[in-house]
């Protein structure tokens, strides 16, 4: 866990590069390269592993009864909703074991207040948000990550995390044992023991006296057996097995190493001459191969000769009666063409004289229909009937009228009636 990983900012053209595991974090911009696309799983996968760190299992998941999210799980969008509220809860659970007080957020609160109290906490740990607000609405992205990943080094700063460098363990390397042939004496053991037995003789011909005590032991020893072997108790059938039984272990092969290219060239000679070799045999071959095709290719163009002149008169036959065939298709198509425009004008003439027969047949219909006469008679009487009904409502108006300007010229002559005082009267008062 030593190497250092790289923390893509959500700027557009450059990433902020922070944190070496090892001894503490330095800032970088660099320009994006081809991978950058898949950057952010890189920094999803160093966030679980610093949640881990922190406990979030214990004092984070298992309290607020969530799912352990993925390895990839802010990197790919899966649900939106959900992911907004799994890192609205990390980001006020990170903040708070960063040692800043921070409410846990609820369901109903809003989306906007949130990111910006996020973000807010962010820029006051001294790190850079150059990003809009809205793209943490989704949940998912390296935007996400990048604020997530950062409040985690956070919180491991403030409980004095540290990266240690690691501790590679100590292999201990195991002779290896291998099996060697006896019966295969190979040309680096021959080697090895002319090497170790010249090494024993510069050992033996340290000391000269001691070496010649023990040529002269040698040969005396030499010069008795001599004498002994004169005579050989040896029986023939057991020294022609141990011939036979000797005889593998005395078998010298030289392995040939396939970078010499010495080893090359012979191959590429044997090769050649494989190939020529194959080349003789399979070019008699396809000679006599392209001979029997040539021969057979006469013969059909013969064949084919001798049957068009046999045949030249069915052949010329059968052109006149393709000719006259064309011939009678024109004929029919300007025939059934000529049929076609016709059926067309008889179709038209149809739909005419089913108009001219359905008006004849409404006027007929209305000619011998008494229904209007009927019709007529009824509104007569009903008008008669409003005649008789409006006379006598008139006659009702004019007595009515009548009755009024009588009563009207009785209060008149009533009225001047009284204001005419007699003088009698008058003069007795």
């Amino acid at each position: 866990m030593a190497a250092a990983a790289a923390v893509v900012t959500p700027s557009g053209l450059e990433d902020e590069v922070s944190r070496s595991r090892g001894e503490g974090a330095g800032e970088m911009v660099v320009e994006r390269g081809p991978g950058a696309a898949y950057h952010m799983f890189v920094v999803m996968e160093d966030l679980v592993e610093k949640l881990k760190l922190l406990r979030y299992e214990e004092d984070l998941l298992r309290k607020n009864n969530l799912k352990p999210p993925s390895r990839h799980y802010f990197a790919l969008p899966t649900n939106p909703g959900e992911q907004f509220y799994m890192f609205c809860t990390l980001a006020a659970w990170l903040i708070n074991k960063a040692g800043r007080p921070f409410e846990q957020p609820q369901e109903y609160d809003d989306p906007n207040a949130i990111i910006s109290n996020i973000l807010s906490e962010l820029r006051s740990f001294g790190r850079t948000a150059d990003f809009p607000p809205s793209k943490l609405k989704s949940g998912y992205g390296e935007h996400v990550c990048y604020v997530l990943d950062c409040l985690a080094e956070e919180a491991l700063k403030y409980i004095g995390f540290t990266w240690k460098r690691p501790a590679y363990p100590v292999e201990e390397l195991e002779e290896e044992t291998v099996a060697e042939d006896d019966a295969e004496l190979t040309l680096n053991k021959v080697d090895e023991e002319f090497v170790e037995e010249e090494t024993d003789n510069e050992e033996n011909f340290i000391d000269l006296n001691v070496l010649k005590a023990q040529t002269y032991r040698l040969d005396m020893n030499e010069s008795a057996k001599q004498e002994d072997i004169l005579e050989s108790t040896t029986d023939a059938a057991e020294w022609s097995l141990e011939v036979e039984r000797v005889l593998p272990q005395l078998k010298v092969t030289i392995r040939t190493d396939n970078k010499d290219w010495r080893i090359h060239v012979d191959q590429m000679h044997q090769h050649k001459s494989g190939i020529e070799f194959a080349l003789k045999e399979t070019k008699g071959f396809l000679d006599r191969l392209h001979n029997e095709i040539s021969r057979t290719l006469e013969k059909i163009g013969s064949r084919e000769k001798y049957i068009n002149n046999q045949l030249e008169h069915l052949v010329q036959e059968y052109r006149a009666a393709q000719a006259q065939l064309s011939e009678a298709r024109e004929r029919y198509q300007q025939g059934n063409g000529g049929v076609t425009e016709r059926t067309r004008i008889l179709s038209e003439v149809t739909e005419e004289l089913e108009k001219v027969k359905q008006e004849m047949e409404e006027k007929g219909s209305s000619m011998t229909d008494g229904a209007p006469l009927v019709k007529i008679k009824q509104s007569l009487t009903k008008l008669k009937q409003e005649t008789v009904q409006m006379d006598i409502r008139i006659g009702v108006v004019e007595h009515t009228l009548l009755q009024s300007k009588l009563k009207e010229k009785s209060n008149m002559t009533r009225d001047m009636h009284a204001t005419i005082i007699p003088e009698s009267a008058i003069g007795s008062y």
